[in-house]
């Protein structure tokens, strides 16, 4: 069994996907007999493997690795905002790829990100979630949740300006769950629940209430501009709630290219256009219904941990 140590750029404070996918890959592999360390900067302390998530904002401990033990096994998982800007542009974003002997993807369309010398290399683990037992929902309003913190790359108020565009009779309320990271944003959800009657922002909440909330949900909305393979996904599909996905590969990559749910990005016509499709056509919902519970299959806990030991593994008898 081995010593790893596991690099999140952020910590237990922020509550963000970066964080619960590095909690429940310490677990997983605790489980599994090895030994995790859980830091946002390694600390020097030996380790027979780095496993490290984010590229640019973990580089100062791939490197530190790297250089102190150029034949021990790095795992490098990449991000969103990994896949499709920083290693796109950033030198060193670029340079973890190449310290990493593994580069881990949370989607299936990751790997066409990435250089072609690096494919190889890389291994897709999807993000998971347990089942999340299902209330009963009630029949108005229509309950349409959007999860994650106000962040540009997440395009938050894009379900909010939709709801401008649904028919008068429609029931939707669409509920956003996630904190404002500046003050901006703060102030542009207090004036958009003002002035959109059928959106309201909760604020930052706890876990529990996300998934209370998810469990009576009828429908959710991603409308990423950048996302690397969001969680939140698997936690709707995990309470048996379908979704409305902007059209981006991170949400293709989790949700396949034959999903029925996807609109444009930025455009809020198209997905006002889904959103009163799945209140009032019982089939399209149904189609929606059914593709994700076929994903779902993907993205169990125990498929999770199964690919990410099999990473690990590749290296287990030799670590350097």
């Amino acid at each position: 069994m081995m010593r790893i140590a596991l690099i999140t750029p952020y910590g237990r404070e922020h509550r963000n996907g970066n964080w619960h996918t590095a909690a429940r890959w310490s677990r997983f592999l605790r489980e599994a007999g090895h030994t995790v360390r859980t830091q946002v900067e390694w600390d020097g302390r030996a380790a027979d493997l780095m496993l490290a998530l984010h590229a640019r904002r973990s580089f100062a401990s791939i490197r530190a690795f790297a250089e102190r033990f150029p034949t021990r096994p790095l795992l490098l998982a990449l991000t969103g905002t990994d896949l499709y800007r920083d290693i796109h542009e950033d030198r060193d974003a670029q340079q973890a790829l190449e310290f990493a002997h593994r580069i881990i993807v949370l989607q299936e369309r990751g790997v066409d990100e990435l250089p072609p010398h690096l494919a190889a290399r890389t291994r897709v683990v999807y993000q998971s979630a347990p089942d999340i037992a299902r209330l009963p929902a009630p029949t108005h309003p229509f309950e349409v949740l959007v999860i994650g913190h106000l962040r540009t790359e997440k395009d938050p108020f894009r379900a909010a300006l939709a709801t401008a565009y649904l028919p008068e009779q429609s029931k939707i309320r669409v509920t956003h769950l996630g904190g404002a990271l500046s003050e901006d944003m703060a102030e542009t959800a207090e004036m958009a629940q003002g002035k959109l009657p059928r959106w309201r922002w909760l604020g930052d909440v706890p876990h529990r209430t996300v998934l209370k909330h998810l469990s009576r949900a009828r429908l959710m909305v991603i409308s990423s501009v950048l996302e690397g393979g969001a969680n939140v996904i698997c936690e709707a599909l995990a309470a048996d709630v379908p979704v409305l996905a902007s059209y981006m590969p991170g949400n293709v990559g989790m949700l396949g290219e034959d999903y029925p749910g996807y609109f444009p990005v930025g455009d809020e016509r198209r997905l006002a256009r889904l959103l009163s499709m799945a209140e009032t056509d019982p089939d399209f919902y149904a189609s929606l219904l059914s593709h994700a519970r076929q994903r779902r299959g993907l993205m169990r806990p125990e498929q999770e941990a199964s690919r990410l030991r099999q990473a690990v593994a590749e290296f287990e008898q030799s670590p350097g």
